[in-house]
């Protein structure tokens, strides 16, 4: 008796090691290739993956048919029984709420799910292809006080005048945010999640309405000159000194 407890002992042992072995090779962290089938037109999908040092899980989403590169993944959610996230910052439609992506591990090779949007409903396989290359957001920096306040300016786009104000902020340890609001005809606020100024360059970004603005600061005469770029149109943009502030950020 003793012998055959010790035969199923050791028959168990190497059982419980692929178990361990196996679900750690399941975990969903690498980089993930596929489709989504969207009827007529498939979307290809490239989704990274991956923990951070504090284990936080983290990700970004390649797009190569829609221009789409290293957006970041937002509300992502990884369980045992699965991981869910949105496209909040890929698609660049702040009108419409993003897609959300739902998915499971089928094996350790393999994740299938369904692609949502606006009521509809896509499935999607996607096969793991190496390691996560997942591309991290970057952080806003601090801006000149000079820089700080409001400015405004206008453009024309489809024939429609627009009217731009741009509040910029410093906070400390966290760089700076700032506050875009572009009226037409009606008044969008448009969230800002990156403000980079690089010597005399001025950069406002808002990856989910898909807006940008890049502009050369020029001290005397008191304007930022550059353009606004919505998808794939560009116009010139030049901001001044809003008459409203004259100075710092107060």
């Amino acid at each position: 008796m003793n012998s055959l407890l010790r035969r199923t002992g050791a028959g168990w042992a190497p059982l419980a090691f692929c178990v361990t072995v196996c679900h750690a090779a399941a975990a969903p962290q690498g980089r993930w290739e596929g489709e989504v089938q969207i009827p007529g037109a498939p979307i290809r999908l490239v989704v990274d993956l991956a923990q951070d040092d504090a284990s936080k899980w983290t990700g970004s989403v390649i797009i190569p048919g829609l221009g789409v590169k290293g957006a970041a993944l937002g509300e992502l959610v990884v369980t045992d029984s699965g991981i869910s996230f949105t496209l909040s910052g890929a698609l660049g439609d702040a009108a419409a709420a993003p897609p959300r992506i739902k998915a499971r591990l089928v094996d350790a090779g393999t994740m299938t799910g369904e692609f949502e949007q606006a009521g509809n409903t896509a499935t999607f396989a996607l096969n793991r292809t190496g390691p996560a290359q997942v591309e991290f957001a970057p952080k806003s920096t601090a801006v000149a006080g000079e820089l700080e306040g409001a400015w405004s300016g206008r453009f024309e786009f489809n024939g429609y005048p627009r009217q731009v104000t741009l509040k910029l902020s410093n906070h400390p340890q966290s760089g700076a945010t700032a506050e875009l609001v572009i009226v037409g005809k009606k008044t969008n606020r448009v969230p800002v999640d990156l403000v980079v100024q690089n010597e005399q360059f001025l950069k406002i970004e808002s990856g989910q309405a898909g807006i940008t603005f890049e502009g050369r600061w020029h001290a005397q005469a008191s304007q930022i000159q550059g353009s606004i770029q919505m998808g794939p149109f560009e116009v010139p943009l030049t901001l001044r000194r809003s008459s409203s502030a004259t100075g710092k950020r107060s």
